[in-house]
C-alpha cells in the first residue's frame, strides 16, 4: 500500500467539510443565519485536522521525501503545494476573525462568506492536484520501503498532533455536519 492512500482518504473527509463550509458561505452571503457553533467546529477541523495534521504530514514528511528523490524544492510541485497551504491558512485566519465578529454581533458575515468561498475554491483545486498528479508521482518515484516509512511517520504525526481518539471524533463531526447541511440522494 502507498502512504499516499492515507492522504487521499483524508481528502474525502476534508471535501465533505468543504461542501458544508460552502453551504455556510452561501447562507452568510444571503443574510441567512449561520450556526455559529457549527462554523466554529468547521474552523477547528480545518485548523487542527486539515492543516496541523494532514498538511503537516505532507510538509514535514512527503514533500521532503520527494525532494530527496530529486524533485526540486524551489519552483517544483512541492513548492506550489506549500504556497497553497500558506494561502489556505490566510483564508482560515480571515474566517476566524470574521466568525469572532459574528459572535460579537458586529457583522462579519460577508467577510466570512468571501474567505470561505476562496478557501473552498483553493482547496478543491489543491486536492485535485495532489490526488491526480502529486500523489501519482510519489507512488512512482518512491520505493515501497519509503512508503512504509512515510506511513509510520504519518501515524506518528496524527498521534502527536491530534491525539488518540480525536480522528474518530472528527469523523463523527463530519457525519453530523454532512447529515445536517448536505442533501444526499438516496
Amino acid at each position: 500500500m502507498y502512504a499516499t492512500q492515507q492522504l487521499r482518504d483524508e481528502h474525502e473527509g476534508i471535501l465533505t467539510v468543504l461542501a458544508v463550509l460552502e453551504q455556510m458561505a452561501e447562507d452568510a452571503a444571503a443574510g441567512r443565519a449561520v450556526n455559529l457553533e457549527h462554523a466554529g467546529q468547521v474552523l477547528d477541523f480545518l485548523r487542527t485536522f486539515a492543516d496541523k495534521c494532514h498538511h503537516g504530514k505532507e510538509e514535514e514528511h512527503l514533500f521532503p521525501a520527494l525532494e530527496a528523490a530529486g524533485f526540486p524544492r524551489n519552483g517544483g510541485p512541492t513548492a506550489v503545494m506549500r504556497m497553497e497551504h500558506d494561502e489556505g491558512r490566510r483564508y482560515i485566519q480571515g474566517m476566524g476573525e470574521a466568525l469572532a465578529r459574528m459572535r460579537a454581533g458586529q457583522g462579519g458575515e460577508h467577510e466570512f462568506a468571501a474567505d470561505a468561498r476562496g478557501y473552498v475554491h483553493l482547496l478543491r483545486a489543491h486536492i485535485d492536484k495532489e490526488n491526480l498528479v502529486l500523489f501519482t508521482m510519489a507512488e512512482q518515484a518512491l520505493p515501497p520501503q519509503e512508503h512504509e516509512r512515510l506511513a509510520r511517520e504519518f501515524d506518528r504525526v496524527e498521534a502527536e498532533r491530534i491525539g488518540p481518539g480525536v480522528h474518530e471524533q472528527y469523523h463523527a463531526l463530519i457525519d453530523t455536519l454532512r447529515d445536517t447541511y448536505l442533501k444526499v440522494a438516496a
